[in-house]
């Protein structure tokens, strides 16, 4: 092992010796974790669960129609046409209300403006809540007027 002071160690590794040999924290053993368990400190950034609420979910469902593929398909469909629900990325929401917002957008264009291959036509189309096919600037048109006006403005050409 390398003194502290060696020129070939960079400050992060110096720093984490330094601290080793304030604290008689003991050198990362072959196969131990170090980006888990660095200095001893678990980095969990997993939600916390603060409390559950149980009730009877009343009912009388028919079982023959009672399946989680459904939700798991919209799930799957959620995750590969938005990368904010894969890990890694960096197209993450920095707040809830962009998540939100995010997510309705998803889900406009997904039953409005999108056509399915299997109904060949929308899903709006298809339950009857839509005469037509939408297209985006449709959808972008629903969104209420923005109190500072960011949209940039369009330009006539002569």
């Amino acid at each position: 092992m390398l003194p502290s002071s060696h020129p070939a160690l960079t400050a992060s590794q110096q720093n984490l010796e330094r601290k080793r040999a304030e604290s008689q924290i003991p050198a990362r053993k072959s196969g131990e974790n170090s980006r888990r368990k660095l200095l001893n400190v678990v980095t969990d950034s997993r939600a916390k669960c603060i409390g559950c609420d149980r009730h009877a979910i009343v009912g009388n469902p028919d079982k023959a129609h009672v399946s989680t593929s459904y939700v798991e398909r919209q799930n799957l469909t959620m995750r590969m046409n938005m990368r904010r629900f894969t890990r890694l990325t960096n197209a993450f929401s920095k707040n809830v209300e962009n998540h939100a917002h995010a997510i309705a957008l998803h889900f406009m264009h997904y039953n409005f403006a999108r056509v399915h291959q299997t109904l060949k036509s929308t899903p709006a189309m298809r339950a009857g809540v839509a005469d037509h096919l939408w297209s985006i600037e449709e959808i972008v048109d629903l969104l209420p007027p923005l109190k500072y006006n960011t949209r940039p403005k369009k330009t006539t050409s002569n």
